[in-house]
């Protein structure tokens, strides 16, 4: 693999100028395509083999028009100053409503003036809009059209906001300021690393070209596939964090063999052979994490892991093509336009090198120092609270949030969650009457917790019923989850009783990824450690790496419970307590962690966390090859990569903190976590956990079975054949007599 790479390199540095005029070709015809026919987006979340999914089946099968899930908006009235019902203001309603039955593809409107729409103080109404055959890839604009429907209500000053109807998991995201200001960080970053502007520049063109490229795609795939709408985010997300520093890592190489005197076209040869190599296989542990997601039983989850995996395979191959096409078309002049005061990096990194003979000399202490440390961060991980997040949550002041504590104030908590209730029932009814209906209904009203039922309603084949109910809990409510239990658990003779919603697909969605986390973390690790293994054909290394992957694991979850679970930052991130609130709780209030977040979670850090393993475990294996010492060659690896990946882990945890600007607290706590595990990965594990390990194994470290090593196919990524000199032989395998 090395040599391909190498003469991929070589290639791409002589032809710099077809290959970037090809790369800026295909990314903005992709974008250009994206823009041009749209980015389809899916709202599927289904979550097959559940309860909630067999109940949102039956409700498209003959309850009439606007009952499949997605189908129904409702607006929220506010009268401040009287009500309702005054003359006037009822008038204004009224007209309201005549607009919204003339939207295209209403089925049906119903008014607030009638029993269960109108708040007892009159000041607060529901306007119910059932719709069908509406492009349901597009709620915010059906929402937008329906809501400026409602005009005249505005016109005579009252109130009118769009409640949201969809889960945390449904909602589209929308692209910011965020990146401009990771951009902006992370260039920041590359400047001080470097020293000059024009090599700052490489990295950051490098991944804007690889995100536009992923993002064309994805958004064009969304015309064959349902894309979900959180995937253009997460792409950007990682694709900025990869795409810069898989070329930080080979520009810096590239600048330590210029500084050595190697003639540029070779040392872009060298470079893309050597540390190209390593980014290939980088790329494809995070490629596999995401990709395990499929093994979570969560559509969303599934599709959204591999089509985020997308923007690495893009950073992948802007890295191995179009980093080696800059870098020859810049030969020398990489290094211009230096800025004054900084030296940037081309040193070999004294200070890491002196830190790893420090940890070299005492790795007991580091260890164990290291471990308490570590086990600290990842203490507070034990009060990680999972729940469902409601729009009670959402930013202050924002639409969905409004018609939250609107609808919360006049009908009651759980209004803004009700139930969906169809029953299966034994033999065909015409009646809603009819006594097994009024049976079932009895049942499900007599459940602990439930505040209304609503009249059910009789599909057209008079097999089933449905029913609107209204807890006393918030969708957020752990308890409104316990309703939720209590009503499946009816036992009626013929009677199947199955229930949906909001906070019946929230609590199944936990069940199922609870049930699936642990199968997906054993691949992920299986997998993972079985490429380590490919890549330095040293079993005790690949076990290793992956242990320590899930050691950072730990301290981001930590820092997810500190700060949501427990409040403490929680209003620093963003978050808004809860409207009425006391002046301690505003500050430190928790907000529950969706239910999904920590699996994609770990499969995006764990995948990331391995590129700055695959890098160390790189440099340390070549020192060791050149002169078989395993201390100091622990301390030189650390030495000649702890600079950049201390640069590389900087412009991460700057592109993942900017995201916590964002107002989606999904975003925030992918954000939060992404920054901090990235943060203590390339400083506590990298710095000192790592290198004390490898020096207590000694030896052990690269011991592989002689028939382990013949089985196991030649995919080096060090790439010293492309080297030269006494070490370009392939490594024999270290023995112990085992």
């Amino acid at each position: 693999m090395t040599r391909f790479l190498g003469r991929l390199g070589g290639w791409c540095a002589r032809h710099g100028r077809l290959v970037l005029a090809t790369w800026v070709v295909v990314a903005a015809a992709l974008m250009g395509g994206s823009l041009v026919l749209g980015s389809p987006v899916s709202n599927d979340v289904s979550i097959p083999g559940t309860d909630t999914q067999r109940a949102h089946d039956l409700m498209k099968s003959g309850f009439g028009p606007g009952y499949d899930p997605g189908g129904t908006v409702q607006l929220v009235l506010y009268s401040a100053d009287g009500p309702l019902i005054d003359k006037r203001r009822k008038q204004a309603v009224e007209d309201a409503l005549a607009r919204l039955r003339a939207v295209p593809h209403v089925v049906q409107v119903d008014t607030p003036f009638r029993r269960g729409g109108i708040a007892s103080n009159l000041q607060i109404g529901l306007i119910a809009i059932r719709m069908q055959g509406h492009d349901s890839t597009k709620p915010a604009e059906n929402t937008r059209a329906l809501s400026k429907a409602a005009d005249p209500a505005r016109a005579a000053g009252i109130e009118v906001v769009a409640a949201d109807s969809s889960t945390p998991a449904d909602k589209e995201i929308k692209t910011g300021p965020s990146e401009i200001i990771g951009v902006v960080c992370a260039l920041l970053v590359l400047v001080f690393a470097f020293g000059t502007l024009v090599a700052a520049m490489v990295p950051i063109f490098t991944a804007l070209v690889s995100v536009a490229s992923g993002l064309g795609v994805i958004g064009l795939l969304g015309h064959v596939l349902d894309v979900p709408k959180q995937a253009g985010i997460m792409a950007t997300m990682i694709g900025l964090g990869v795409g810069i520093d898989y070329a930080l890592f080979l520009l810096s190489r590239h600048r330590r063999l210029l500084a050595d005197g190697v003639p540029v076209m070779e040392s872009v040869r060298r470079t893309v052979a050597s540390s190209g190599g390593a980014v290939v296989f980088a790329g494809g542990t995070v490629m596999i994490a995401l990709s395990a997601l499929m093994l979570g039983g969560f559509p969303l989850l599934a599709t959204l892991g591999w089509i985020t995996g997308i923007s690495v395979i893009a950073a992948v191959l802007t890295s191995v093509t179009l980093v080696p096409a800059l870098l020859g078309l810049l030969g020398h002049r990489v290094n211009a336009l230096k800025v004054p005061f900084l030296r940037g990096g081309g040193s070999s990194g004294t200070g890491w090198a002196g830190l790893g003979s420090w940890v070299a000399r005492r790795p007991w202490r580091v260890l164990l120092g290291s471990v308490v440390v570590l086990g600290l961060l990842a203490a507070p991980a034990l009060a990680l609270k999972l729940g469902p997040l409601d729009d009670g949550y959402g930013t202050q002041g924002s639409e969905p949030r409004r018609a939250y504590e609107l609808i919360a104030t006049g009908f009651g908590p759980g209004a803004n969650g009700a139930l969906i209730v169809v029953a299966e029932l034994p033999s065909q009814v015409a009646d809603p009457k009819d006594p097994v209906v009024d049976q079932v209904t009895r049942e499900v009203q007599d459940v602990d917790g439930v505040a209304h039922v609503a009249t059910p309603k009789v599909n057209s084949s008079g097999r089933s019923i449905l029913l609107q109910v209204v807890t006393d809990y918030a969708p957020s409510d752990t308890r409104a989850a316990d309703v939720v239990k209590d009503i499946r658990a009816i036992s009626l003779p013929g009677v199947s009783v199955h229930v949906g919603g909001k906070v019946a697909a929230m609590a199944d969605s936990g069940t199922r990824m609870s049930e699936r986390t642990p199968l997906v973390i054993g691949v992920v690790v299986l997998l993972s450690a079985l490429l380590l293994l490919l890549a330095f054909r040293a079993p005790v290394v690949a076990v290793k790496a992956a242990v320590m992957n899930l050691i950072s694991l730990g301290a981001a979850f930590g820092a997810l419970a500190l700060v949501f679970s427990i409040g403490l930052g929680s209003a620093l991130v963003g978050m808004d307590a809860p409207a009425g609130s006391h002046a301690l709780r505003t500050l430190f209030f928790s907000v529950p962690i969706e239910s999904y977040v920590p699996l994609m979670l770990f499969a995006v850090l764990f995948g990331l966390s391995m590129d700055y393993e695959v890098f160390l475990l790189t440099a340390v294996r070549q020192a060791y090859q050149r002169h078989g010492d395993n201390a100091r060659a622990v301390a030189e690896g650390l030495g000649s990569t702890g600079r950049v990946i201390t640069s590389a882990a900087l412009i991460m945890v700057a592109v993942f903190a900017a995201f916590i600007a964002y107002p989606d607290p999904m975003v925030k706590t992918f954000g939060v976590g992404l920054a901090v595990a990235i943060a203590v990965d390339a400083t506590i594990i990298r710095g000192f956990l790592v290198p004390a390990t490898m020096v207590l194994l000694g030896r052990l470290n690269w011991w592989c079975p002689r028939w382990l090593d013949r089985l196991l196919p030649n995919l080096s990524v060090e790439g010293h054949e492309e080297e030269g000199g006494p070490e370009s032989r392939r490594p024999e395998p270290v023995e112990l007599g085992v």
